[in-house]
């Protein structure tokens, strides 16, 4: 038993109840429809138990720090190992978030740049070294316009406070002047500061006096400054450790700039010292008034999703997007400041380092702190996320980049006799970077861990060890162990739909035609955003058009950043802000775009799929129209949740109750009062054939499509909801628990309910998302529907079942990031097909061959 996970009584959501034995130390995909059951067994259930269990072990004091971690509902589990789920999250909100934060290769970055990097003057780009005191002097003699005092670097910049015990520090010392704010104040004189503005303070030197006995050269240097007026400067020249004077030596000889002991922190650019001071480290132009490094949680994420939706091209004038102050700007490692080491790929990383031209003494500083930036950025490498820079904000990753990098960090973290649950890692990947992802999930499990992942990809299911298959359905029709075991057994389980598809029983064909489209084009000329070259574009409009490429070849940048906000600011008016390019012709031709990607339909609870596709406002009315609800004078708002009457105002229409627990972690309970119904007992007593409010939300859309058969408006809503996959979804299932590809569904749903006007571009990126290869044959067939009644679609996608389905390809590449963002070959997918330098091209080849091959021998049959 010792060799497997041995589950009994899995009930968790759908799951009926199920037995199974998963082996440990091996690759396992847990596969199936959408909705089956995968995450439930996967996440749910096995990651939850694990979570629960190391929870359980700690104090609890430490547990309050850990949030809610519920028990799922299993009779048992055995053989659990620690859990580590890496999932399909955005990894940060902070506009301050970078991927070298994320992957703290930049907490190395600034160690090593400020060990063995050269600074410069900002202002004569010369460079800045350690001088001597005759050097000092030298300065104070020389110094324009008749001044007889030097300015050493601030000790205190742009920092709030009253700064009382910096000058008092400096008197003990000996100094007798301090620069404040530009300002000369004699240290004699008692200095009052406003705490609450900012303040920059910098030691004056006026005078020098050497103590503790001097060769009598340097004597001889000093007596120029010796005889100046005004107040003596007392240097200890045997204890110099403890004088602010030598604490702060790189100076630059011609400008009198000086600049402090570099420190790694001094790089950050969410430190105050280290960050621009126009941009407070943002790199874009935002209010000043809600600049600082400090930013709250809210204020990050409103700031954030502001500079990636509206602001993209507006990098902060000082630092032109670097982020941090001149001074650092200008400490640079083989030629290069650590800002513009950030913007290189993974790639040109790791080359730069491997090259870097240091001296045998820095060399020998830097070795160690080298070794830890290349073990990391060779295993973003190995995920496939060459293409990134450092510099990239960790808002704008996809959620297939975030989990590559998580999972990447567990790659070089080594561990071993570890359970890693992973979800769909393929996602936004090419056919030809996938096998580096197998590789990685093969070299953790060769280092003795169990990988368990839920994946829909043929090749990750064809790589595994061992198969599970959930089903047969999805929901109520799901929940079952349909099939276990290797390729072979899942392909000869008749009962498995994953299996007749890897077997080639089913199979997506090739439509049997292309459209040419109506004749106008979409055509955007000189598309220069991030990596893409110059290129100009041109889409026939009426057709499915995919455009494909490796990951990184510029395939978000030229649909999302350009052709989407270009046409949302022109039809729609929207404040976005698009990516560079001259001019976009063929506008005329449109009157709406629509984007559908996997943002979700709400943030809270209360939003479901009955509220965002309108069915809601629709069951409502309908309530209100029954006798019940007429006898007591109830409008359609008494069966809202969200409004004071019918909702429980014990839990104000949630559901549940928060209970606080001290020092355990907050307990949520369904409510006392209503029993999770959200709504008072007098709105459940009116019910419609039989069903309360309440009852008709826990519904599922299959269900509730058979209840409203003989509604024809609220039928309708609800078999949109069926035609895109989401039959299992309960009507008022939470927006917080539906996945990306199920909330882009219901936008889905919702926009097919909306009339055709045969002149709309739909935009979707990566739509198959957590779809099973069934899904992914429902949602070709509502493209074919979108495209029929006149309309565009413009998919970004990876999967070479949609891909053959297109209408027209616009391939990018050759590769990502810098040796990316040009335009290999366009055309139908047989053209591209043939086109032999294409990536693209190569596995089309192969994939057309299958479905032909398929088709041959199902007519022969």
């Amino acid at each position: 038993m010792h060799n497997v996970i041995q589950v009994r009584g899995a009930r968790e959501h759908n799951l009926k109840n199920i037995d199974i034995q998963i082996p440990r130390d091996q690759i396992v995909v847990i596969t199936g429809v959408s909705g089956s059951g995968k995450s439930s067994l996967a996440f749910d259930t096995l990651y939850a138990e694990g979570q629960m269990r190391y929870v359980e072990s700690l104090s609890s004091y430490a547990r309050q720090f850990l949030g809610q971690v519920n028990k799922p509902d299993v009779d048992s589990i055995e053989g659990l190992s620690p859990a580590i789920a890496i999932e399909q999250k955005t990894t940060s909100n902070n506009p301050r978030s970078t991927v070298g934060t994320v992957t703290e290769i930049y907490d190395y970055l600034r160690l090593l740049w400020a060990r063995a990097g050269t600074p410069h003057c900002p202002t004569c780009k010369g460079e800045v070294t350690r001088q001597s005191v005759d050097q000092i002097v030298d300065q104070i003699y020389k110094h324009p316009e008749g001044t007889k005092y030097m300015v050493l670097a601030p000790i205190v910049h742009d920092k709030k406070g009253e700064h009382q015990h910096i000058f008092e520090q400096a008197k003990l010392n000996g100094y007798a002047r301090v620069r404040v704010d530009g300002i000369i104040m004699n240290l004699s004189e008692p200095i009052q500061l406003d705490k609450k503005r900012k303040h920059t303070i910098a030691i004056v030197v006026d005078r020098l006096v050497v103590k503790e006995g001097d060769s009598q050269r340097l004597t001889d240097s000093l007596e120029t400054a010796i005889s100046l007026s005004g107040d003596t400067v007392v240097i200890h020249l045997m204890d110099r450790g403890e004088d602010l004077l030598f604490s702060q030596s790189f100076a630059c000889p011609h400008c009198g700039f000086s600049l402090p002991e570099l420190t790694p922190s001094m790089f950050s650019f969410n430190n105050q010292y280290g960050a621009c001071p126009t941009c407070s480290g943002l790199g874009f132009q935002v209010d000043p008034g809600r600049l600082t490094p400090d930013l709250s949680p809210t204020q990050a994420e409103r700031i954030g999703k502001e500079i990636e939706g509206n602001m993209s091209a507006l990098p902060c004038q000082d630092c032109h997007g670097d982020r941090l102050a001149p001074m650092l700007l200008a400490v640079t490692v083989s030629d290069l400041n650590i800002a513009e080491y950030c913007k290189l790929s993974i790639t040109e990383g790791i080359q730069f380092i491997q090259k870097m031209n240091l001296s045998p003494a820095k060399a020998q500083i830097a070795a160690p702190i080298v070794t830890e930036i290349v073990d990391r950025l060779v295993f973003l490498e190995k995920v496939g996320l060459e293409y990134l820079t450092l510099s990239r904000t960790a808002g704008t990753l996809s959620g297939g980049e975030s989990q590559r990098i998580r999972l990447a960090t567990q790659i070089g973290s080594r561990l071993t006799g570890v359970l890693y649950i992973l979800d769909e890692p393929s996602i936004g990947l090419h056919q030809r970077d996938n096998e580096r992802l197998l590789s990685a999930l093969t070299e953790m499990r060769d280092l003795g861990n169990s990988v368990i992942v839920v994946e829909h990809d043929e090749d990750t299911m064809r790589h595994a060890d061992w198969i599970i298959d959930v089903g047969p359905g999805a929901g109520i029709n799901g929940g079952e162990v349909v099939a276990q075991g290797t390729l072979e057994q899942i392909i000869s389980e008749q009962r498995s739909l994953t299996g007749q598809y890897l077997s080639y029983q089913k199979w997506i064909s090739v439509p049997e035609s292309r459209r040419p489209g109506n004749g106008h084009h979409l055509t955007i000329i000189g598309a220069a955003e991030n990596n893409l070259k110059d290129i100009t574009v041109s889409i026939p409009l009426g057709t499915i058009t995919c455009v494909t490429g490796v990951s990184g070849s510029g395939k978000s940048s030229l649909v999302n950043e350009i052709l989407y906000k270009k046409l949302a600011s022109t039809l729609h008016r929207a404040h976005t802000r698009a990516g560079k390019h001259e001019q976009m012709d063929g506008i005329q031709h449109l009157d709406k775009v629509i984007s559908i990607d996997q943002s979700p339909i709400g943030r809270t609870p209360r939003s479901n799929p009955a509220t965002y596709t309108g069915l809601f406002d629709n069951i409502r009315s309908l309530f209100a129209m029954t006798n019940e609800a007429k006898v007591r004078a109830y409008g359609p708002g008494r069966f809202s949740f969200n409004i004071r009457g019918g909702r429980c105002e014990a839990c104000t229409g949630d559901g549940l109750m928060r209970i606080g627990m001290h020092f355990l972690p907050d307990v949520y309970v369904p409510c006392d009062i209503c029993k999770g119904k959200r709504y008072n007992r007098e709105t459940l007593e009116v019910r419609y054939k039989g069903k309360s409010i309440a009852d008709i939300l826990e519904m599922t859309a299959d269900e509730a499509a058979v209840f409203f058969e003989n509604v024809p408006k609220i039928r309708k809503k609800i078999e949109a909801l069926c035609k895109v996959g989401l039959g299992y979804v309960q009507l008022g299932q939470a927006s917080t628990t539906l996945s990306g590809g199920e909330a882009q569904r219901v936008k889905l749903a919702s926009e097919l309910l909306k009339p055709a006007t045969g002149s709309t571009l739909y935009v979707m990126d990566e739509p198959t998302t957590g779809l099973h290869v069934a899904d992914v044959q429902q949602l070709i067939h509502i493209l074919h529907v979108l495209a029929d009644e006149g309309n565009t679609v413009v998919v970004i996608e990876h999967n070479l079942d949609v891909i053959k389905n297109a209408d027209y390809l616009i391939d990018l590449g050759p590769e990502g990031g810098s040796n990316g963002g040009n335009i290999l070959c366009t055309g139908t997918p047989e053209q591209v097909a043939d086109f032999e330098a294409s990536y693209t091209g190569q596995y089309l080849r192969r994939e057309l061959r299958k479905s032909h091959d398929a088709m041959k021998s199902h007519v022969l049959n």
